[in-house]
């Protein structure tokens, strides 16, 4: 057994490969191995393919990550013949009958996928937790959350099941769960990352698809394996000017970082986020980069609001496919997810588009912003990681969806202002990542900070459209100058 499989990156593993001082068949092993001694504890593991994953470890292979062992997110990254269930009971046994193209480019870059990461139903919170698969654990804290939606595939890399783990965003999924789990996580931008061949963008460009890692270079050198229009792509946007794994280590030059603490829609951020910020200012300042308060004029709360109706409305388009798909019917979902369903059917093809049209706004405040900082600097989370069972839906909230389900009160509920309400409440959590979601701008967590008890704890830095190769520039400078990899959960 190769004991020291947990301590590499996948960039580590793989030069073992190819200089042959370990196998692809003992470096799959040493994953089993790892999974069966974590997983009873955090549950992050679904939908296994060990058989299929030891006929290719013991095939040729190549690519830069040859015979590195890899898990894939339970939602939209299909591999064809295998379960993707979303989280939710209703499509448990549904099974794709074509690979999507992300899942073909971990394939070529010779990553040895032996299952899925577990996600909450349709990746629809901000926590890992289903009636289908149960709740997903934080490896740092049993009894806390790992984040959401890519919360499997956090806890996975943070317990070292796997180095590098694929994930997606379409409102903080890869940024929140890196930041409670002390990993680096990065967003790419719209278009950079093709989600073909059965959507040409998920969640209206705002989601978008890459992984989660302990290093830098893991990252960046497959967003070098993954980014590019594939075909029939209607977004080719322009390529970088280097590959990715150039970038690191690359001197990014002197920096205009723009920095908040404030919460976009008015909401408690805890003081260890805070403290966060202030410290990775100061590491900034001593590393050459001009840092000062400063924050795109966005109103949050509006922003806020436009997130939502994409989320109500997303919610209610893909609860209606699902059912078409499966055969289900739409009572198998999970309350919370028929409630966010109603809602979106209760809003007018016009209401949609107009709230579609205000996320201009958004992004015209960020060209703008971007004209005067290369960056923005935030907390990535407002609060620690919540325990598990936390956010759940109260009972006396449960008892009212069910008769506004009933009844067909959904929109007098939506206009009374009371979804409003409980949505800012969980919003509150995580306010600073939506903007680069509905921006369609590139953003990362860095894991350089650590609340008071100890957990894990990130940054926010929001560049530019095309920034990508910048964020890995700065971000290898701050993993040289501060190193986080050699940090790992005791589990």
């Amino acid at each position: 057994m190769f004991k020291e499989y947990p301590a590499h990156d996948a960039t580590g593993l793989a030069e073992l490969v190819a200089q042959r001082e370990v196998s692809a068949v003992e470096l799959l092993d040493a994953a089993l191995a790892r999974l069966d001694a974590v997983n009873p504890k955090i549950n992050a593991f679904c939908a296994p393919m060990i058989d299929a994953a030891r006929q290719r470890a013991d095939g040729p292979l190549s690519g830069p990550f040859a015979g590195v062992p890899f898990l894939i997110k339970d939602i939209a990254q299909n591999v064809a013949g295998v379960p993707t269930s979303a989280g939710s009971r209703v499509l448990k046994d549904w099974r794709p009958d074509v690979s999507s193209e992300i899942v073909l480019r971990f394939e070529r870059a010779g990553l040895v996928s032996f299952g899925k990461t577990t996600t909450p139903e349709l990746a629809l919170k901000g926590c890992t937790e289903s009636l289908l698969f149960g709740a997903t654990r934080n490896p740092w804290n049993l009894s806390r959350t790992p984040g959401g939606s890519s919360g499997g595939a956090a806890a996975a890399v943070a317990a070292g099941i796997v180095p590098v783990a694929s994930a997606s965003d379409g409102g903080g999924s890869i940024r929140i769960p890196a930041s409670y789990c002390g990993l680096f996580g990065l967003r790419p931008g719209r278009g950079r990352v093709p989600p073909g061949p059965s959507h040409d963008e998920f969640w209206e460009g705002a989601s978008s698809e890459h992984v989660l890692s302990h290093t830098v270079r893991d990252s960046a050198r497959m967003l070098d394996a993954i980014h590019g229009a594939d075909e029939g792509s209607p977004f080719r946007i322009a390529g970088p000017e280097r590959p990715y794994a150039e970038e690191v280590g690359r001197d990014p030059g002197r920096l205009r970082i723009g920095f908040s603490t404030a919460s976009p829609i008015n909401q408690p951020v805890d003081l260890d986020c805070v403290r966060a910020v202030h410290e990775t200012a100061k590491l900034l300042e001593s590393l050459g980069h001009h840092v000062e308060e400063a924050a795109p004029e966005i109103d949050g709360e509006s922003l806020a609001r436009c997130y939502l109706t994409m989320y109500y409305g997303q919610t209610a388009a893909t609860v209606d496919h699902a059912c078409e798909l499966s055969g289900a019917e739409e009572s198998a979902f999970e309350l919370d997810t028929r409630a966010l369903a109603a809602f979106g059917r209760s809003l007018t093809a016009g209401e949609y588009v107009a709230s579609r049209q205000r996320w201009n706004d958004f992004m015209r405040a960020m060209g703008r912003f971007h004209s005067r900082f290369d960056l923005y600097l935030t907390p990535t989370v407002a609060q620690p990681a919540a325990g598990i069972g936390a956010q759940d839906t109260p009972l006396a909230e449960r008892i009212g969806l069910r008769a506004v389900l009933k009844l067909g009160l959904a929109r007098r509920l939506l206009d009374s202002g009371v979804v409003d309400k409980i949505a800012a409440k969980s919003l509150g959590r995580v306010p600073f990542t939506q903007l680069s979601n509905l921006t369609f701008t590139p953003s990362m967590s860095v894991p350089l900070a650590s609340f008071a008890d100890g957990m894990p704890l990130g940054v926010q830095f929001v560049a530019a459209t095309g920034g990508e190769g910048l964020l890995i520039r700065l971000a290898s400078q701050l993993e040289q100058a501060q190193p986080w990899a050699g940090r790992r959960a005791a589990i």
